[in-house]
């Protein structure tokens, strides 16, 4: 494969699932719309080159952290090629990483840009933007076994943070708490153990829809990755 299909900072341990999500073509309706989103750009993008493919997880195999969003954005991930990367979501995640010395820069730009994640994994529920954010549930199940490989990889996992409910509803599915067999309601900042002895943290997701109304501020953001940090130690 090219040397630049998987961006810097993964290991050859995953290196063979990465190549299997860049190469998925399983839910038609997203191949369609990543690729027409990557061919007809939109004005302030105009001179990018697109990624326009399936975005891999980002960052080491032997991580303890795993963050878990919901979809590569049209305009950020689909276009620079690695998770939150390019858009205002990212700008939030990896400033509040940096904060927290999970990443080597407070912001990322494209996957060129040298940053850096440190004990710390990105992944998402679905590895294709979806039309308008909302990936149907046939195109979550395509994808989930992805997540289940990488859950079977990070062996070394101590915390899970959900981006979101649909991110939270998968994890709490595929790592159940050992001691809640039901599913509790989903709220920024709640807590769970799950089996493997694994902290799951439940997050708003940053997106322009919860910061810009100010339902996800900047410090609640942070006290999930505080909170990630306590659990982990320096």
């Amino acid at each position: 494969m090219p040397s630049n299909m998987l961006g810097p900072v993964n290991t050859h341990s995953n290196s063979h699932l990465l190549q299997n999500i860049c190469e998925c073509t399983r839910c038609p309706r997203l191949v369609k719309w990543r690729e027409q989103v990557a061919r007809e750009k939109v004005a302030r993008y105009r001179d990018c080159e697109y990624w326009g493919k399936p975005v891999p997880s980002f960052g080491t195999i032997s991580s303890r952290l795993l963050i878990v969003g919901l979809a590569p954005a049209a305009h950020g991930g689909n276009r620079s090629g690695r998770m939150f990367t390019g858009d205002r979501s990212g700008d939030w995640l990896y400033r509040s990483l940096h904060k927290f010395s999970f990443a080597s820069q407070p912001n990322s730009i494209d996957r060129d840009d040298g940053q850096i994640l440190v004990d710390c994994y990105i992944s998402a529920i679905i590895h294709c933007a979806p039309p308008a954010n909302k990936p149907d549930p046939k195109e979550i199940s395509n994808c989930r076994g992805y997540l289940v490989q990488e859950l079977e990889l990070l062996r070394r996992l101590r915390v899970i943070v959900a981006l979101g409910r649909l991110a939270f509803d998968q994890i709490f599915t595929l790592l159940p708490s050992g001691g809640t067999k039901k599913r509790p309601s989903f709220h920024h900042g709640l807590e769970i153990e799950c089996e493997r002895d694994i902290r799951l943290l439940a997050s708003y997701h940053p997106s322009q829809q919860n910061t810009f109304t100010g339902k996800l501020t900047e410090s609640m953001f942070d006290a999930i990755f505080q909170r990630a940090r306590e659990i982990l130690g320096r």
